[in-house]
């Protein structure tokens, strides 16, 4: 049953009011003295969406389409006769001559508004109905010859009369059971004289489809045009009578607190009257979904606990929809539904081959738990964390793991997250309650084994709104995430089957408790051999695929290859890389493109020419023409770099000033260092005296940078020493390691990253702590065959080391102290 009121009186009585020549009533006299005006044998066609225009009646239409204003307006100008026909189809934007009905109605424009929202309204008078014949325009708007309708005689007998007051005593009913239609469209249909204007004032204002009402228009029989819109009108009339009776049953006196009562009664009763209850639909429809459910005992219990509390609430109360949408999650949730792995180790191994090159531990670690998983058939799902700078492919590998393991593949991006109920999710009480986006994401996957990526897990923080960290300990417990409990579901979920692979750059911001429920993995850097098979079996590949061009259009040699890595990029990672090569490619695609001649292998003034001039130098040591300044490795949250201690003295009382934005343990270090030279400075030939006759300063480059670490140690010792003694530091050195005041040198981390850094830098021989042996020997030969490692295990080995027997040539220190 349609809301819409019958009649739509609103846009015919205000023209009525405004001036009584459109006052749509009409007498034969009238209606006779139109049907025989004569018409032009070719009219212009305005077609019309929502409605059709009947003769005789007054209607206002709002003109949109740029063919339509054009028309209105050059008619205006002229005679004001137009053609006005409903379209067959009302989607149709612009439509052609055969997407019009083929009967219309001759329409005269009595008035053209525009209106204040910049839309053009005319008010037309329907006058004649025509049938399209041919079209002899279809630009600017379409023009077609027509042929006058003929109207077939009926009788006028009593049976007739007795329809025409059937229809009048009807729609004078429906207007009084309406409360929108005004009391003025009683007294107009009480006024009409005319039988035709009648049927076709009602047939054009009754709340019928524009196809009843083209059919209407398109019949040449008045009778029978009477009867189908005594047809419509009687079923409308029902309707009305209906709604009338649906709420007589539920009136009452109404207040405030009544209304929400009123509205869900009212449409209990019209639920009835269709046939059925929505509440017993829902409830039907929930139970039917649990039935095929593979839950336990316990959830199959608790849930039809909970579908016992829905059916005893009232279906308008705020907590109806809460508990529906409560249950559709149960539903929604896979319990106990798996995919089945895939335990063909050599297939496992060449998926993870051809995604990534090198990684070996990770890969081998993958390997291990499949076949585990193969013999045991049940496993707790490890907890790996992938552990590494930025761009080695720490999150892609998830999805090469899941593909190995025919998993499904979800990702949760834990960078900013500061809010408990992220992880945990929020009670059911809170308004716009929801489930944390551990629980979303396994609905999302739709299995409950999944390979879930939690990433950029260091980037965890907390505020007052809780500890998502903390959180993390359940989800990441292979001995408790069996039993992982969200405060929106309320119940134990099971999330040992899923691989939790966890992802971050450093693990010094990750909680303790948290890291040792987890197994972790490092992922190194690459080194410039690794880079350059990368980005000739991946990266290449993949620009050119994004670009559209084919590999015949761009060769790039390793040598080339490498040039890119060594003048244009800085990392441990190949994000860098890989935008270099982008840059390249669309360079190449911009020539195909404009079509200019160019040499598919790129040379080297090609790559200058498009990438522009070399970004870093590949000798960044510094020379040793002076004394006090030392090349240190450093591990940075983008993998290894190299920094350069500089140390130097003035004339003074022994003041220590440190620069470069230095962190308290670096601070220390330098500290520790120069006690260390103070009490042994007899072992270096060193005058005690001059650390009370020069200040000292130490400066590390770069100093919009913020370093720290232990690491630098015995970099200061030799940059002090070297200062006080002008003694030469050896060319292509580099050093790292810890200092103690009891001058042991002591291991530190990231060795592999700073090793990788410093063979960029094009160091020879480097100096490290004799522990940090076992980081050498998980490197390759083949990356490190033309480096030389010392490892050390007393302050005076680095020294003896470091220095040469050189002095610079104007030993400042010696010329001061004589």
């Amino acid at each position: 049953m349609s809301n819409k009121d019958p009649f739509d009186f609103a846009s015919a009585l205000p023209i009525m009011s405004e001036d009584t020549e459109f006052f749509p009533l009409m007498s034969q006299q009238d209606e006779d003295e139109m049907n025989n005006e004569e018409t032009p044998e070719v009219l212009p066609i305005l077609p019309l969406r929502n409605t059709v225009l009947f003769p005789g009646v007054v209607i206002p239409i709002t003109v949109g389409r740029d063919k339509s204003i054009k028309l209105i307006k050059e008619a205006y100008k002229g005679n004001r006769t137009i053609g006005v026909v409903s379209q067959k189809d009302i989607t149709i934007e612009d439509p052609t001559f055969e997407e019009l009905n083929s009967v219309g109605t001759v329409a005269q424009i009595i008035k053209m508004l525009q209106m204040p929202d910049g839309n053009t309204t005319v008010i037309i008078q329907g006058k004649q109905r025509f049938r399209l014949m041919e079209q002899v325009q279809s630009e600017p708007y379409i023009k077609v010859t027509i042929k006058k309708f003929e109207e077939a005689k009926y009788k006028n007998d009593k049976e007739f009369k007795a329809l025409i007051a059937s229809i009048k005593e009807m729609s004078a009913q429906i207007i009084q059971l309406s409360p929108n239609i005004p009391s003025e469209a009683g007294i107009a249909l009480k006024n009409i004289e005319s039988t035709s204007f009648l049927i076709n004032f009602i047939s054009s204002n009754m709340n019928a489809d524009v196809a009843d009402k083209q059919k209407m228009l398109e019949m040449n029989n008045l009778r029978k045009r009477a009867e189908m819109v005594m047809e419509l009108l009687t079923m409308e009339l029902q309707m009305l009578e209906l709604k009338n009776q649906i709420q007589s049953k539920v009136r009452t006196d109404l207040d405030k607190q009544q209304r929400d009562y009123f509205l869900n009664q009212q449409l209990k009763t019209i639920q009835e009257e269709l046939g059925g209850n929505s509440t017993d639909l829902d409830i039907n429809n929930l139970e039917t979904k649990a039935a095929k459910k593979k839950w336990s005992a316990e959830i199959a219990a608790y849930f039809k606990k909970e579908i016992e509390k829905l059916s005893r609430m009232n279906p308008a109360a705020p907590d109806y929809s809460i508990q529906i949408n409560y249950l559709e999650l149960f539903l929604d949730l896979p319990w106990n539904e798996f995919t089945k792995d895939n335990f063909d180790l050599v297939r496992s191994r060449k998926i993870l081959d051809k995604d990534h090159f090198g990684l070996e531990k990770v890969k081998q670690r993958i390997i291990e738990y499949l076949a585990v998983l193969k013999l045991k058939k049940d496993m707790k799902a490890p907890i790996l964390c992938l552990v590494g700078p930025p761009g080695v492919g720490k999150t892609s590998l998830g999805k090469s793991i899941a593909k190995a393991l025919n998993r499904k593949y979800v990702r949760m991006a834990l960078g900013g997250v500061r809010d408990e109920a992220e992880i945990r999710g929020h009670r059911k009480t809170y308004i716009g309650a929801m489930p944390g986006r551990i629980i979303q994401s396994i609905k999302k996957a739709g299995f409950s084994n999944p390979v879930f990526v939690l990433d950029e897990i260091d980037k965890v923080g907390s505020d007052f709104r809780g500890d998502p960290s903390s959180a993390l300990l359940e989800v990441l417990d292979p001995e408790q995430n069996s039993a992982f409990n969200d405060h929106y579901v309320e119940v134990d979920y099971d999330l040992s089957n899923v691989l939790f692979i966890a992802t971050a750059n450093s693990l010094s911001n990750i909680q303790a408790p948290l890291l040792d429920r987890m197994e972790i993995i490092e992922v190194n850097g690459y080194t410039i051999e690794e880079k350059i098979e990368i980005a000739k079996k991946y990266l290449l590949p993949k620009q050119r695929e994004q670009h559209g061009i084919h590999s015949k259009d761009i060769q790039l040699k390793p040598a080339l290859i490498e040039k890119i890595i060594e003048d244009y990029t800085r990392e441990s990672g190949v994000r860098g890389l890989e935008k270099k090569i982008g840059s390249l490619v669309r360079g190449i695609a911009t020539k195909i493109a404009m079509g200019e001649e160019y040499n598919p292998n790129l040379t080297t003034e090609d790559i200058e020419k498009i990438l522009g001039a070399p970004i870093y130098d590949k000798d960044l040591y510094e020379n040793n023409d002076v004394a006090g300044v030392v090349t240190g490795l450093a591990y940075t949250s983008v993998g290894g770099d190299i920094l350069f201690i500089e140390s130097s003295l003035s004339p003074g009382k022994g003041k220590l000033t440190l620069t470069g934005n230095l962190g308290d343990v670096m601070k220390e270090s330098a500290t520790i260092a120069l006690a260390y030279l103070r009490a042994h400075a007899g072992n270096f030939d060193i005058d005690h005296k001059l650390f009370d006759q020069y200040d000292i300063h130490i400066h590390v480059p770069a100093g919009a940078i913020p370093k720290d670490g232990p690491s630098a140690g015995i970099t200061m010792l030799t940059a002090l020493t070297s200062a006080f003694t002008q003694r030469k530091v050896k060319s292509h050195l580099a050093m790292t390691g810890e200092i103690t005041l009891r001058g042991k040198v002591l291991p530190v981390g990231g060795i592999k990253e700073k090793i990788l850094a410093a063979k960029r830098a094009n160091i020879k021989e480097i100096i490290l702590c004799k522990s940090n042996r076992k980081d050498i020997l998980e490197i390759k030969d083949t990356y490190i065959k033309d480096m030389v490692f010392h490892y050390v295990e007393e302050m005076s080995e680095v020294i003896n080391l470091a220095l040469t027997q050189d002095k610079v040539k104007k030993p400042l220190v010696l010329q001061l102290n004589n």
